[in-house]
């Protein structure tokens, strides 16, 4: 193993082991802990772009009902843990402030590429640059939408699986990235997204050996619940 590789370390809807998952707090943990990217998930509710996981509200929130059918104004009035509300993509944005890169998931599959194409597209070159913004989804047409909007920004293909084709989807899509489960990093697949020219990124690994057994193997980085225990599984400790 190259000791000297880079090894991105992504922070998991923020620092979801330490803060409520999409929240403002959790994403500046993130941040906090040393996280080199933040990862978040994006969906539309009837008037805005919210960062929340779950198309429903109840496993997070203490509302009811689908994300999808509510007002922002709605939203907003919700407990999304520790008094904390669901933010907006904007939000996300202010607080952040170009300080680390941003994985923005796309979670809904109606339009919501186009409105976040629109709304990168107001902040790049003011503060952020392309480079900065990695967006990901397993609805692949949603992402094949969003490239099509807005084809400086790198994309990452998500999959939960080996593919037959192995990395080739990604490839299809322009994707700089294939976002990949831990439990399907086959070497095979690894290798042939390599040479294809992608970064490999594996989610959610959240323990020190399996962390340190991926960037054996030759991925890229990890998504992380815990950005702290990667930090501390680079440095071997």
């Amino acid at each position: 193993m190259d000791s000297s590789r880079e090894f991105l370390c992504i922070g998991h809807r923020g620092a979801r082991g330490h803060a409520p998952e999409n929240t403002l707090l959790s994403i500046d943990t993130g941040i906090r802990l040393g996280a080199g990217m933040i990862e978040f998930d994006v969906q539309r509710c009837v008037d805005e772009l919210v960062v929340i996981h779950d198309l429903r509200l109840e496993r997070t929130t203490n509302g009811q009902g689908r994300v999808g059918h509510a007002r922002y104004d709605e939203l907003r009035r919700l407990d999304a843990g520790s008094g904390q509300h669901i933010p907006s993509l904007r939000e996300v944005l202010d607080l952040v402030g170009a300080r680390v890169a941003l994985n923005i998931e796309l979670k809904s599959a109606d339009g919501t590429a186009a409105q976040v194409a629109q709304v990168l597209r107001g902040v790049i070159g003011d503060g952020w640059s392309t480079e900065q913004f990695l967006v990901s989804s397993f609805h692949l047409p949603e992402l094949y939408e969003f490239k099509q909007s807005l084809p400086e920004v790198p994309v990452a293909a998500l999959v939960c699986g080996v593919p037959l084709d192995w990395a080739a989807c990604a490839t299809e899509l322009g994707a700089q990235a294939l976002n990949l489960s831990a439990e399907f990093a086959d070497a095979r697949l690894v290798a042939d997204a390599h040479g294809r020219g992608l970064k490999v990124y594996a989610y959610t690994v959240n323990h020190p050996e399996d962390i340190a057994a991926l960037r054996a193997a030759g991925l890229d980085g990890v998504f992380s619940d815990y950005p702290d225990r990667v930090a501390k599984a680079i440095a071997g400790e």
